[in-house]
């Protein structure tokens, strides 16, 4: 008897196709629908472009990126120390991409109504391929609003920010075509209290904004540090003061900027954080002495902004795995889209996305007119109240869809695991949860008009009784002051939940807002995704969110 006719033991059936090579833009209809609404369709070839790359070669390339994650090279053959940081090519054809087509650049180099919808978009299509260039994007598109604080450094360095060339050479920015931007601000004493922090800087020459200082001291988080230059935080005689750090100084020679180790991380492999020694390094001070916090602040709406769309982004390619997987896989007969529980639960992750993307772009209508009064104080606010909630929401809205795929959804092959992974990082970057629901309270209690422009943004409910039932409590809460405090994250969520449903009900798709008002202000959701209540159009959801054909 020959064993032959047993060498294949089974046949490989009810597996769901493969999503590779998909156009991200063209299969979210949601995302389309948002960019159009806030003024972003005039760039929709570019995303439709970026989508295709996104969901193709960019995909394979963020899989291999944290396969290999960067390596840190302290000290060259001869001995001589190097502090160089080496990525997979995978990593710099990310990057590359990314810069090429305006990521960190479109607001300022082409500021026409609806360009920070638009680059929002191209940053939510770009995280759902790799997240992990999210730092070293960010940090040069924020930079822009501090570095323009010191007008002599912007006319420098602007320029090569700005570049649309991607240049990962290590040389000094005088000889490369364009140039990255990272961060360096907290200490291991502080964290996010930076005022605590010991670095030193001390006045080569002449002190005062502009002017060089020499810095001594640590980082306990530098990210980025393979990029040229570095917005960092020392001390002066007048206390905490923002500097410009690049890594090479104006002679061509390294500056004294010393990484001590890479970050060993949940997650965002692909990108590079660590430990850094100031030993005399070469900076130029930024904004006022004294002011350095002052100086951070106008680039932190921006960075916390980016927060908000990794977020979203990461629910979106989340949401799209868990529909395609339910939309082919079969059990018991029936695929699993077609079960009633499996679309309630479905149904609930695509309100949960949608509602998290409509206030993302929201926020970038909000900063596409910075000389709207009204727009610029509900930015101020929304800000820490998106950053807050979106980021918040993310990881146990991607630990449900992955249990949509089962067991496929806890494997390496599934990009499932690296959202999961991905997902906190969002909520400590640029504030934690409690610092942005304390500069929720600062900004309503100490900026006058931002809570007029919150409840402006509102309304009146629009003729929705109840959004307007939602709208009146949360007056009473702010006006009730007692332990105030101690329920700010009651607050931040409740206000951030009743301008998403605003927001969905203005849209004027009832279905959507109809779900979400039901199960997100009126309580007739449960504690865990994929408990919406009776009556809900769990199909025209369904079919709203599904990824759609090209």
């Amino acid at each position: 008897m020959s064993l032959q006719q047993f060498a294949e033991t089974h046949a490989v059936t009810n597996q769901v196709p493969s999503l590779d090579g998909a156009n991200l833009y063209r299969l979210d209809l949601p995302l389309q629908e948002w960019i159009r609404r806030f003024g972003g369709g005039w760039a929709e070839l570019q995303l439709d472009a970026y989508g295709a790359l996104a969901g193709g070669p960019l995909m394979a390339a963020g899989f291999l990126a944290n396969e290999n994650k960067p390596l840190f090279k302290s000290h060259d053959r001869y001995g001589q120390r190097i502090d160089l940081v080496e990525f997979h090519p995978a990593y710099h054809q990310l990057m590359q991409s990314a810069i090429e087509h305006g990521i960190p650049s479109l607001p300022w180099t082409d500021p026409r109504p609806g360009a920070q919808v638009a680059r929002a978009g191209l940053n939510y299509l770009h995280n759902q391929s790799e997240a992990g260039n999210a730092c070293p994007l960010t940090m040069p598109y924020a930079s822009v609003a501090t570095l323009r604080l010191q007008p002599e450094l912007a006319a420098k360095w602007l320029p090569k920010v700005l570049s649309r060339q991607y240049d990962p050479r290590n040389l000094p920015m005088e000889q490369k075509t364009g140039v990255t931007i990272g961060m360096a601000m907290t200490e291991k004493q502080g964290g996010t209290d930076v005022r605590a922090n010991t670095t030193r800087a001390v006045a080569v020459a002449a002190a005062g904004p502009g002017q060089a200082y020499e810095l001594v001291g640590h980082k306990w988080f530098c990210s980025a540090p393979m990029c040229d230059a570095f917005l960092t935080l020392a001390q002066t005689d007048k206390g905490l003061s923002c500097f410009l750090l690049p890594r090479h100084r104006p002679d061509g020679t390294r500056n004294q900027f010393y990484i001590q180790r890479l970050k060993n991380k949940l997650g965002n492999w692909a990108n590079a954080s660590s430990e850094v020694e100031y030993r005399g390094a070469l900076a130029w001070m930024v904004g006022d002495e004294g002011r350095g916090v002052a100086s951070i602040i106008e680039m932190v709406a921006l960075t916390r902004f980016d927060c908000m769309i990794g977020s979203s982004s990461l629910m979106r390619q989340a949401l799209t795995q868990a529909i395609h997987h339910c939309a082919h896989r079969q059990v018991g007969g029936r695929v699993l889209v077609e079960q009633p529980l499996m679309q309630n639960v479905l149904a609930d992750l695509a309100l949960e996305s949608e509602a998290a993307l409509a206030l993302t772009m929201r926020m970038g209508h909000a900063l596409d007119q910075p000389d709207n009064e009204q727009e610029q104080q509900f930015a101020r606010l929304v800000t820490a109240i998106g950053k807050f909630w979106i980021c918040k929401r993310a990881p146990n809205m991607i630990a449900e869809a992955s249990e949509c795929l089962g067991g496929a959804g806890y494997v390496e092959d599934s990009i499932l695991p690296r959202l999961y992974r991905e997902a906190p990082v969002n909520s400590i970057w640029e504030g934690s949860g409690n610092v942005q629901c304390l500069d929720v309270l600062r900004a309503l209690s100490k900026e006058p008009g931002v809570l007029d422009a919150l409840f402006a943004e509102l309304g009146d409910g629009h003729g929705d009784v109840r959004l307007k039932a939602q709208i009146d409590k949360l007056k009473s809460g702010f006006a009730d002051t007692d332990d105030i405090q101690y329920r700010a994250r009651q607050l931040t969520e409740e206000v951030a939940v009743t301008l998403q449903a605003k927001l969905l009900l203005e849209a004027g798709n009832a279905a959507v807002s109809d779900a979400f008002i039901a199960s997100r202000l009126q309580g007739q959701g449960g504690r865990v995704y994929g408990t919406l209540p009776r009556g809900v159009d769990v199909a025209a959801l369904l079919l709203r969110s599904a990824p759609q054909s090209a």
